[in-house]
Order: structure tokens, then C-alpha cells, then sequence
């Protein structure tokens, strides 16, 4: 097993464990994982089974939509961030000074 394998098989692992302990079956570690879709939202989420122990399967899942939602808006942010950079770098380039100079700015 590659050591991203691991990495991934390690916290899909840990959750199913937390579920577990609050008498869930592996199936439903299955579904997160899937939803979830990455080591450190599980983490996160095996953080949130054994520390505030839900009384309900809804619960769970409001859980597991707001970590998808916080990881979708870290995601967009980053994007936004590169896409800010290049246009940056963009309107330092010596290209776009030129075209200025030539009475265009393209």
C-alpha cells in the first residue's frame, strides 16, 4: 500500500472507529468517507464523533455537511487566490506595458 493509501486508509479508519463507539455500523464510515473526501475532513470529523458523542444520526450529517461545506469554501478561496495572482502578474508583465504603449491594453 502507497503511503497516500495509507494516509486515506488511517483516517477513514479512525472515523469508522469513533462510529463505532457510538454504535454505528463501518457502512456509514463508508458513505462519509466518500462524502468527505479527504484524510483531514475525516480526521475532523472522527475529532467531532468523539468529542461531542451526537445522539442522532442527523446530527452526524449536519456535521459532515458543514466540514464539506468549510473544504468547498477553502477550495474556492485558494482558486480566487491563484486566479487574483495571475491577474497580478498579469498587469506587471512587461507584455501588458508594452500593448499599453502601443495604445492598446489587451
Amino acid at each position: 500500500m502507497e503511503s497516500n493509501q495509507r494516509i486515506w486508509a488511517g483516517a477513514r479508519d479512525r472515523m469508522a472507529a469513533a462510529l463505532r463507539a457510538l454504535g454505528y455500523p463501518d457502512e456509514l464510515a463508508d458513505l462519509l468517507a466518500r462524502q468527505l473526501k479527504s484524510p483531514r475532513a475525516m480526521d475532523r470529523m472522527a475529532a467531532y464523533l468523539s468529542q461531542a458523542r451526537p445522539a442522532s444520526l442527523e446530527m452526524i450529517i449536519d456535521e459532515m455537511l458543514a466540514i464539506c461545506a468549510d473544504v468547498e469554501t477553502w477550495r474556492r478561496k485558494k482558486e480566487s487566490q491563484e486566479a487574483q495572482a495571475h491577474y497580478n502578474a498579469w498587469l506587471d508583465s512587461d507584455e501588458r506595458w508594452q500593448n499599453l504603449e502601443e495604445g492598446s491594453d489587451e
